[in-house]
């Protein structure tokens, strides 16, 4: 490329990031989509001399995108949640197993959020909600990007047909089998759920001083009766607050004394990044990013993502705290 050209094709290319991330994500379900978007700009850098602006510089970002994750995604096993899986398990140490699963991996909003009109901004979290995210990985890679496309994005199926190299036809007969497949799923691609928003910022600090004492009786007045709890890479779940709170005082109960750090949000959802006590006796250990789904101003469900080495820094986390590390 002409060096005149680069600083500005380079600005051109980045002003898509955020919105190709979110396309990524959805596509791969985990922070892979960093790896594909950063793929993404290298071919469109190498190709931007011939590109001949036939299309929107937009739809081609995405074309390359689309075949970038097609390539990922090819012999690989479908990511998924602990609830996707299997029943809930009883709240017991013995049935934790670490089965060869592809989890879903959280995201934080920043990368895959564009700033703009707050409705925008809410239907951009929406659709990348875990449950979600979760879904669209059980469909095959071209109805997944058929769908998302069409229905998350708002293409015209005949825009769509032309990225994906196929006919009208062929598009809207992938996003009826796509929508059969979320509808038994009991989900849809433009199902709504509460967001961060109904997190209100005295909930989750109740929810944080709560966690923090140990407080079961406080929890019991933030976490609905019929809470899930979840803790990749472990398929265990719980299903209800009575379940986790007997993990939590029982297997669990080495999370006692632990601190929780606002984490921003994960997914439209609130996230913390939690340190338990080190048993060294000195600072705090790096534990879990917890993820709190909210309905009806309770805690419906609570992920506790246990891969902190790959996590904390995508969420800016700090590796470990220092100071004493009394129970409270």
């Amino acid at each position: 490329m002409h060096e005149s050209l680069a600083a500005p094709a380079e600005a051109q290319l980045e002003r898509h990031r955020v919105e190709l991330m979110a396309f990524c994500y959805r596509m791969l379900g985990s922070a892979d989509a960093e790896d594909a978007v950063q793929e993404t700009m290298l071919r469109a850098w190498r190709g931007i001399d011939r590109f001949e602006g036939r299309s929107a510089l937009r739809s081609w970002l995405y074309r390359i995108a689309t075949n970038v994750c097609f390539d990922m995604l090819e012999g690989r096993k479908r990511r998924a949640r602990p609830i996707d899986l299997g029943p809930a398990g009883e709240p017991l140490a013995e049935n934790l197993r670490t089965p060869e699963v592809p989890w879903i991996e959280p995201m934080p909003d920043g990368l895959v959020v564009p700033d703009g009109d707050p409705a925008d901004v809410v239907a951009a979290r929406e659709s990348v909600r875990l449950a979600l995210v979760a879904a669209l990985q059980h469909l095959p890679p071209k109805q997944r990007a058929a769908l998302i496309l069409c229905e998350v994005l708002r293409w015209q199926a005949s825009e769509v047909a032309e990225l994906l190299e196929t006919s009208v036809a062929s598009v809207n007969s992938a996003l009826q089998r796509a929508r059969a497949t979320l509808g038994s799923l009991q989900l849809s691609s433009t199902t709504t759920a509460p967001s961060i928003d109904a997190a209100d910022a005295e909930l989750l600090d109740r929810y944080v001083a709560a966690f923090e004492a140990y407080d079961m009786a406080a929890l019991t007045e933030l976490i609905r009766e019929d809470a899930i709890q979840s803790m990749p890479p472990f398929d265990l779940w719980l299903s209800g607050r009575d379940d986790i709170f007997t993990w939590w005082l029982g297997p669990g109960i080495g999370c006692r004394g632990s601190r929780l750090v606002p984490a921003g949000s994960a997914n439209g959802a609130p996230a913390f990044g939690q340190y338990k006590p080190s048993q060294t006796g000195n600072g705090y250990d790096p534990w879990a990013l917890q993820v709190l789904e909210v309905e009806g101003g309770r805690i419906a469900e609570l992920t506790f993502f246990l891969d902190t080495e790959r996590l904390f820094p995508l969420f800016g986390l700090p590796p470990r705290l220092d100071g004493g590390a009394e129970s409270s």
